[in-house]
């Protein structure tokens, strides 16, 4: 019976140690943050070394305010380039689809008339009237010196032979507007077909015919761009034009992949504001050749540049649509500093604080806001 009251103490005793509450220092918990007040953390150094806490000094950089609008890609009108036969005719072959690469000079389509055989008829039958008209001015010419014949007759015979040269020079030069060489024409080289050529290296846009079409001198049958021409054409509102001046760096962004960056320069604003307020801006692309003309832009425009006390961007934390950021006060042991921000540029953020910062955290600043405010709700 003794030995049943025993066994019974000692299990009401071992019941009552394991209900009974753990001791805590006041402000502490299991993880040894201890939250001193609701803005100031003490972390242990185990912590502050596995979260990879930085501490630095905000630094003087060239900051400036950013105008954000909306543009496309775009190719400027002297590197567009639409192609047509001069005197037209019936497109005999043509073997092109848009967005195929050109070289300059290379053939895009063959066309062919009765009035291309015409046309080099004439300039023969003109050059050898025109060597007949040559002896018979030579010939006059010698026999008005020795006054065997009129001057009137001379006369006519010059006025002839320079009408012939006026008629061979203005063949030859519309068969070279057909690419036709008048050096290399004769009476064996006689062709019912044109060669139509690539008048710069590019790519193809627009094909407006097919084969057997017949086309006139005023239809376009492709149209070509030099890819290394592209510039980017913005749409700003008149308030922000004011601030934009030639010269000033864009950076540039597709939705596709944000985080590749294209540079442009402004080249041109236009000095008109349209019906919607806004007025174009013109700019040049440093790089990006592999852009498509028509493809849209997110631009960021630097306006008012200035020199201004910056953090990088991990030293700010946001909690409850405020900012803040973290200022050591003693070994591992951080405040919490309300700051306004202000312009983010290139991973830094400039920042308005109401007092002056010295030190503060400058790398996983999030790290230390997330202990304290988990620790703070677990208490």
């Amino acid at each position: 019976m003794k030995n049943i009251l025993t066994c019974g103490m000692i299990c009401l005793a071992l019941f009552a140690a394991c209900n009974q509450p753990d001791k805590k220092e006041e402000g502490a918990n299991t993880d040894n943050v201890r939250v001193i007040s609701s803005d100031e953390v003490q972390l242990s150094t185990e912590q502050v070394k596995n979260a990879g806490i930085l501490i630095g000094k905000p630094e003087s950089k060239g900051m400036h305010s950013t105008i954000n609008v909306n543009g496309v890609v775009d190719v400027p009108p002297e590197n567009t380039y639409s192609v047509s036969v001069p005197m037209g005719g019936y497109i005999k072959q043509m073997m092109l689809i848009p967005g195929m690469s050109v070289r300059k000079g290379s053939v895009l389509a063959t066309a062919e008339d009765q009035q291309y055989i015409q046309l080099q008829q004439d300039y023969l039958t003109a050059k050898n009237k025109l060597k007949f008209a040559s002896d018979d001015y030579h010939r006059q010419k010698g026999l008005n010196q020795t006054k065997a014949t009129s001057d009137k007759i001379f006369q006519q015979t010059e006025s002839e032979f320079n009408n012939q040269k006026v008629m061979v020079n203005a063949l030859a030069e519309k068969l070279r507007l057909i690419g036709i060489s008048p050096d290399n024409l004769n009476e064996n080289t006689i062709s019912r077909t044109i060669k139509v050529y690539a008048p710069i290296s590019g790519y193809i846009t627009k094909v407006n015919v097919n084969r057997g079409k017949y086309v006139s001198a005023a239809d376009i049958l492709f149209e070509l761009i030099s890819p290394g021409a592209l510039h980017v054409a913005l749409t700003v509102f008149e308030g922000d034009a004011v601030n934009l001046k030639v010269g000033q760096k864009i950076v540039c962004t597709t939705t596709a992949d944000p985080d590749h960056k294209y540079i442009a320069r402004v080249e041109l604003i236009k000095r008109s504001i349209e019906d919607d307020r806004t007025t174009s801006v013109h700019c040049d692309l440093e790089n990006g050749t592999d852009l498509l003309p028509g493809t849209f832009l997110n631009a960021a425009i630097a306006v008012a540049p200035k020199h201004t006390e910056a953090v990088p961007d991990e030293s700010i934390v946001k909690w409850e649509n405020k900012h803040y950021v973290f200022s050591p006060v003693s070994d591992n042991r951080y405040k919490m500093i309300p700051v306004e921000t202000g312009t983010s540029v290139d991973g830094f953020t400039e920042i308005k604080a109401k007092q002056k910062i010295g030190l503060l955290v400058v790398k996983n600043a999030y790290a230390i806001l997330m202990k304290m405010k988990n620790s703070a709700e677990g208490e």
